[in-house]
């Protein structure tokens, strides 16, 4: 297996969660108030496993043995592009994060700023992902001896097996049925 395989996988799992964003907004603009949990849930989410979890493995293990590589400038372009697709995604996190905050301090237009980096993240994420797996992570492996990506592999399930891979995809699972419960 490619050690791009699981970054794909995960990539499914951020799907799953952007869905239930799009969805959130929808709920949020009609009832004109948000459920505070449910968007620190979120938060979370993209906190730990989209980016802690999955843009940690990219950027520490798949970005720095690249970077050691003499790639073309076409697949440095991407990468660069990539790592502050990931800053970009961190700003807009942190942002709702502290939306959050204070709309549960009940200050005026709080709402509104969650609704936005929510929408912010559902336009944000498809394309960054479709970016990663269509036109970078495929043509780059072959910068990589078989040895190099088993080596890869192995860094990112020791990297797995620190974080909570488990616990998120409940996370999504309970998020999933809540939309469901509602609509």
């Amino acid at each position: 297996m490619l050690p791009i395989g699981p970054l794909m996988i995960e990539h499914r799992l951020i799907e799953r969660v952007i869905r239930v964003m799009a969805a959130r907004v929808e709920i949020m603009e009609t009832a004109r108030s948000a459920t505070p949990l449910e968007v620190e849930k979120i938060v979370h989410f993209i906190q730990a496993f989209a980016d802690r979890c999955h843009h940690g493995k990219e950027e520490n293990i798949l970005f720095r043995e690249l970077a050691r590589k003499e790639i073309s400038p076409v697949h440095r372009r991407i990468m660069d592009e990539l790592i502050r697709d990931h800053q970009l995604g961190r700003q807009l996190t942190l942002a709702i994060s502290r939306a959050n905050a204070r709309y549960q301090q009940g200050e005026a237009g709080a709402l509104a700023e969650i609704v936005d980096g929510f929408r912010r993240l559902v336009a944000f994420y498809p394309e960054h992902i479709r970016k990663e797996d269509k036109g970078f992570f495929i043509p780059i492996m072959d910068y990589f001896s078989r040895e190099e990506k088993d080596a890869m592999l192995r860094e990112g399930y020791e990297a797995d097996s620190r974080l909570l891979h488990k616990e998120h995809e409940a996370l999504v699972t309970a998020l999933e049925s809540g939309v469901s419960a509602r609509r």
